[in-house]
């Protein structure tokens, strides 16, 4: 049995404590005990950081595996190499036989290898006259067996360690990229707040992280990370409730000023008078405009069914009244200057702010502007607003009704009826 004696090293080489424990458990080898030695030196490789080997140790390990003559490490087969030097160097593509020789006393010293060592220090072996191995000298595998479940354990903690680190980079990343949009957005929406001081704070973070940080400095900064996060996020949905129901407020109050029986001006939501009785060329000028709506409103309803309606005799979108697109589509409301809509241009500012917010890229609403006219895209931003839950992509529903637009088959009437109808019941609540 090759690895039933103690062997002591040839030469100035002198013998430690942990050589002679090395050769103990290589004694304690089950007779029936094998490893396929090409997947235990992949654990190998994967399992060096905790083993205290380097990429050049590996190589020459490699070597030597390769001039073992079986698949199968056993100890049936023998667990013997005895290559020299020269081939060892032939083997790992010229290394230079004085590192050859380094790398080999780092695998003996790291406990993979065990040297049996010659008489005169050479490496043979002696054969008997059936060609079999009597006995060899040079290096023993026989640890790499008898540690070979050790070693396939390490390297699942390495592979285990790897996959965390790379997930926690993975969520630091998307923690970053929240925390930079986030703020852009609050700079760019003009919300109240010391937000150039958050953002120093995140770049504080970011910045004191070494360039090789250990895992539990990149478990702290996830955490650091996500608590500005939290931090943000709770300060935005502040101001996007106020916002909400400032709205809502707004709209709530005007809707029931216009449900006056005698105002004539229940279609502008943002009309105000002044004190006192009003002149009677103001409301001449009111009531026309009442009536244009309820006609065009009419009109609306009678083309629905042949989807050419709310155009003029030049085949362009009519624009309709603008209280009638509020009435139609409350939610837009909430994205008005200070959460009110009092004329046109606050409808435009707020079909920007309902474009970004639904996808809807620059160029897409840029096209239906210039198809349909400004104030008929902003409507139709509107109307996609209101029915956002049965849109999937509302930058591709808004190139197709800018398409219909451009060959005459779409009309904005039987949009807004259908939307009124949906509202009424909630607007009849309210008044």
């Amino acid at each position: 049995m090759e690895t039933g004696s103690v062997t002591t090293p040839f030469g100035r080489r002198s013998m430690t404590l942990g050589m002679l424990a090395n050769q103990v458990m290589a004694g304690e080898i089950k007779p029936d005990q094998s490893v396929d030695k090409w997947k235990l030196f992949r654990a190998l490789c994967e399992a060096k950081p905790l083993l205290g080997i380097g990429d050049r140790a590996l190589a020459v390990l490699n070597a030597l595996l390769s001039f073992y003559p079986k698949n199968e490490l056993a100890e049936e087969n023998g667990l013997i190499v005895f290559p020299s030097n020269i081939q060892l160097s032939l083997r790992t593509h010229g290394m230079a036989e004085q590192t050859v020789r380094r790398h080999l006393a780092a695998l003996v010293e790291a406990g993979l290898l065990l040297r049996k060592d010659s008489p005169n220090g050479k490496r043979y072996v002696r054969r008997d006259r059936a060609g079999e191995v009597n006995e060899a000298f040079g290096f023993s595998l026989a640890p790499l067996l008898a540690r070979a479940e050790e070693i396939e354990q390490l390297a699942a903690a390495v592979m285990a360690e790897r996959l965390h680190v790379q997930r926690l980079r993975e969520r630091i990343t998307l923690c970053r990229r929240d925390i930079a949009k986030l703020i852009e957005a609050a700079v760019e929406e003009e919300i109240p707040g010391d937000w150039q001081g958050l953002y120093r704070e995140f770049r504080d973070l970011i910045e004191g992280l070494p360039r090789s940080p250990t895992t539990a400095q990149l478990e702290l900064l996830l955490d650091e990370l996500t608590a500005l996060r939290t931090d943000i996020l709770n300060r935005l949905e502040i101001r996007v409730k106020s916002t909400k129901q400032r709205g809502n407020a707004d709209y709530i109050e005007r809707h029931i000023q216009n449900s006056n029986p005698d105002s004539t001006s229940e279609l502008e939501p943002g009309f105000e008078t002044k004190q006192g009785a009003m002149a009677e060329q103001d409301k001449g000028r009111e009531a026309e405009t009442l009536e244009e709506g309820r006609g065009e409103a009419a009109q609306s309803r009678q083309e629905e069914s042949r989807h050419s309606g709310g155009r003029n005799d030049g085949g362009a979108l009519k624009s309709f009244p603008l209280g009638l697109v509020l009435q139609a589509c409350p939610e837009v409301l909430a994205y008005g200057p200070g959460g009110a809509i009092r004329n046109w241009r606050d409808l435009m500012t707020a079909a920007v702010a309902v474009r970004s917010m639904l996808g809807v890229s620059p160029s897409a609403y840029e096209e239906a502007a210039n198809v349909m006219g400004p104030e008929n895209a902003a409507t139709v931003m509107a109307c996609i607003l209101e029915r956002g839950g049965h849109i999937n992509s509302a930058g591709g529903y808004l190139r197709g009704l800018t398409r219909r637009s451009e060959k005459g088959e779409f009309a904005i009437g039987p949009m807004l009826m259908a939307l009124l109808r949906a509202n009424a019941p909630a607007g009849r609540k309210v008044g």
